[in-house]
């Protein structure tokens, strides 16, 4: 894996605060996008208000139908700090996986070697010019903090929307990690499933994860909408067994999920994901320390101990 760790020696940024801007954390941001057309603009607009400003801003255009790569061109072409990745359509829509496989192709262009915070941002979110800077801010206040990021949140007829999650997970919409976290967990599973085995190890390792519940970052495009409900609830429960979730775990999500709309779809779509990959024998993640781990959260969740599900 390409180690990209800070070092002592602090060199000059690659790009010079401008007249919004104010001096902050040194962060590289790496976007993997596919068929953004109607979405990376508003993103790319978000970013640019930003009044801390990253290093370097890498986006992987992942094989787009459409103009995606014409559009985060025309705004390369004009911001230094600002780079294309181009990759070949692969034929098919991969999820989990692909998305991963788009991160590690942007990583392993990142020129700068002493950033603090690496970022994971997707293509289709919009948000406040001092989103990056709040966010930092709850990292400064928390040495013990590793990975975070904002609430997700949906524009509806009647205001925002607010996703719900467990405080520990954060969405892989918005990734946060800290330089020394990212190193401590040795990056991202190249697998559906990457978004929830980045906090099982960082907490394991002694890090904290956090949604910030007060830092909303609107997402244009709904949870799997390229997907569709039963796709992304499968490709979830696959995600869950690849983790190593406990089955006992795992029924009771299911159980609780049966009348939750579309009813029955994400409950069976979850189980049948998850019980595929036993009978197709799908790997696991190769560290069964950390599985170890992750089913004694989760019976201490059940049992009302302490445990990163609170």
């Amino acid at each position: 894996m390409n180690d990209r760790s800070a070092g002592d020696t602090k060199i000059e940024s690659l790009v010079e605060p401008g007249p919004s801007q104010q001096a902050g954390p040194r962060y590289v941001i790496i976007s993997p996008v596919r068929d953004e057309e109607e979405n990376i603009a508003r993103t790319i607009e978000s970013m640019l208000r930003q009044v801390v400003r990253p290093v370097e801003w890498i986006i992987v255009n992942d094989g787009s139908h459409d103009r995606t790569a014409e559009i985060i061109k025309s705004y390369a072409d004009k911001e230094g700090w600002i780079h294309l990745v181009d990759r070949p359509d692969r034929g098919f829509r991969k999820s989990g996986g692909g998305v991963m496989e788009a991160f590690y192709a942007g990583y392993e262009t990142v020129r700068t070697s002493n950033w603090e915070y690496l970022v994971k941002l997707d293509g289709d979110l919009s948000f406040s010019e001092d989103y990056f800077d709040r966010c930092f801010r709850k990292f400064q206040d928390n040495p013990k903090l590793g990975v975070g990021g904002g609430v997700i949140a949906y524009q509806t007829a009647q205001g925002l929307r607010f996703e719900t999650t467990h405080e520990f997970h954060v969405r892989g919409a918005t990734k946060i990690y800290t330089n020394q976290c990212w190193n401590a967990i040795g990056g991202l599973l190249r697998a559906t499933g990457w978004d929830t085995l980045d906090e099982v190890k960082a907490n394991m390792e002694g890090w904290e994860s956090r949604t910030f519940n007060d830092v909303p970052i609107i997402q244009h495009r709904g949870t799997g909408a390229a997907d569709g409900n039963w796709k992304n609830s499968f490709k979830n429960g696959r995600a869950n067994y690849v983790c190593g979730y406990h089955p006992v775990f795992m029924f009771l999500k299911c159980i609780k999920r049966l009348v939750q709309p579309p009813i029955l779809v994400d409950s069976i779509g979850l189980a049948s994901g998850f019980l595929s990959g036993y009978l197709l024998r799908v790997p696991q993640v190769n560290d069964r320390g950390v599985i170890r781990y992750l089913r004694a959260q989760q019976m201490n969740k059940l049992k009302f101990r302490k445990s990163i599900w609170r």
